[in-house]
């Protein structure tokens, strides 16, 4: 790979020349790179999942710039040299992270943290039988990261499951005995 810098006659030449060299620009930068081929490898169980996220993500994004609010959003997150669609689809590629369920007397308090945004946290207690005893969406505290949901009843050894969903619709489930 090489970096072009003041050379007329590449300064308005792109795509590739013959089956050797390749001339694009990335961020103001002209690049000259060797031609890259398909691989010749059968492909990975992980990179054929890989690939198969990537499918849903970039899907994700598409619709996402159909709405303009969250095209707005996303595009307020880039940085140089990336877009509203970069964003989302990094945003739908990683599921947000449950770091800690703690019970404060009656309240389950959930810290979920996503690189975006967390669009909502789902609570359900279930008693030692295994049966729901109830179950809603718990709501946003002050610091953004902790969500809070007030149980009518903890039952001991019964457990809390929670659900963590970011914008792209990624959950995250974390569950927690109760002892």
């Amino acid at each position: 790979m090489a970096l072009v810098k003041d050379n007329i006659l590449l300064q308005l030449v792109r795509g590739t020349l013959g089956d050797q060299l390749t001339i694009y620009e990335r961020n103001g930068q002209i690049i000259m790179a060797k031609k890259r081929g398909p691989s010749k490898k059968k492909p990975t169980k992980k990179q054929l999942e890989a690939r198969y996220k990537m499918t849903i993500a970039a899907a994700y994004a598409q619709a996402i710039l159909k709405d303009p609010e969250l095209k707005a959003y996303y595009k307020s997150l880039a940085g140089p040299g990336q877009n509203a669609y970069n964003m989302a689809v990094k945003d739908a590629y990683k599921s947000p992270e449950i770091q800690h369920i703690r019970f404060e007397e009656t309240d389950v308090v959930v810290t979920a943290k996503d690189e975006f945004r967390v669009a909502e946290v789902d609570v359900c207690v279930h008693d030692a039988a295994g049966v729901v005893q109830e179950r809603g969406k718990a709501v946003l505290g002050r610091n953004g990261v902790d969500w809070y949901y007030r149980a009518v009843g903890l039952p001991v050894g019964g457990k809390v499951v929670v659900v963590a969903v970011d914008l792209a619709g990624n959950g995250t489930v974390r569950e927690v005995r109760l002892e």
